[in-house]
């Protein structure tokens, strides 16, 4: 081992058998097109095919779910 290196010869073959590929110890966050799936498609439909004159007020309680949902998940909208 030259001067600019400072890992110990335990260190080193104390991580010569890790998996490069294995997932680490923190779990990953979903992605957010994954998740609430069903709220999504709910709010949506009520957006796109709404009669009102107002969909935004009409669908208020599905884009309140919908937020909620992510919330659980860690997202803020």
């Amino acid at each position: 081992m030259g001067s600019g290196q400072s890992m110990t010869a335990p260190a080193i073959a104390a991580n010569a058998g890790a998996d490069p590929k294995a997932p680490s110890s923190v779990p990953s966050k979903p992605k957010p097109c994954c998740v609430c799936t069903d709220e999504k498609a709910a709010r949506d439909e009520c957006m796109l095919f709404s009669n009102s004159d107002n969909a935004q007020k009409e669908c208020a309680d599905l884009v309140t779910k919908y937020k909620v949902c992510m919330a659980g998940y860690g997202f803020k909208i």
